[in-house]
Order: C-alpha cells, then structure tokens, then sequence
C-alpha cells in the first residue's frame, strides 16, 4: 500500500501538526515503508501463536507508593493559585446531580 502526499496532509492536519514540504515528502515514504512492512507481516501464519500484550515478559516496575505528610501544610496550600480555607479550589469540570 503506497500512501501520498494528500494522506499525510490530511493525518497532519488531524494531529494538528504543520509539516514543510520536505517533512510531508519525508513522512509519505517513511508511512508507506511502514505499511510495505506490516503487509509483509500480515502474510505470515499466526493460527497457533497465542495472542500477547508484549513479545517479552515485563512486570510493573514502579515503586511503592508511600504516605508521608507534608512538614509545611500552610506553605503548601499558599503556593495553590486559588484556595478555599484548608482545601486547594479547582474549576468544576463535572455537572453535579442535584
């Protein structure tokens, strides 16, 4: 599958990126090199390879997370841009259900 230039136009503008002419010439080869390359794969026989996440095995790699209070509570809640007595105020992005 051979992707052109109007394609990459149009993705562009989807991601709402602005590309030169030279970016777009570059991104239509490299698109269509890619496609060339899953059309490969897609003409492999993958009936008894069962489905995965991931070609090798990972586990989570994050650390604990740890409750510690915070020595300095009114520094803290200063350095909030808008604050309601002991709470950081934060815009409502939610409609309530009364």
């Amino acid at each position: 599958m051979m992707i052109d230039r109007d394609q990459v136009r149009k993705v562009a503008h989807l991601a709402r990126l602005e590309l030169t002419p030279t970016e777009e010439e570059e991104f239509t080869t490299q698109l269509s090199r890619i496609l060339e390359y899953f059309q490969q794969l897609s003409e492999l026989d993958t009936r008894d390879v069962p489905p995965t996440t991931r070609a090798i095995e990972r586990s989570n790699v994050t650390r604990p997370d740890d409750l510690k209070p915070y020595p300095d509570r009114e520094a803290l809640l200063n350095s909030a841009p808008d604050r309601a007595d002991d709470f950081f105020k934060v815009p409502k992005i939610m409609e309530g259900g009364d």
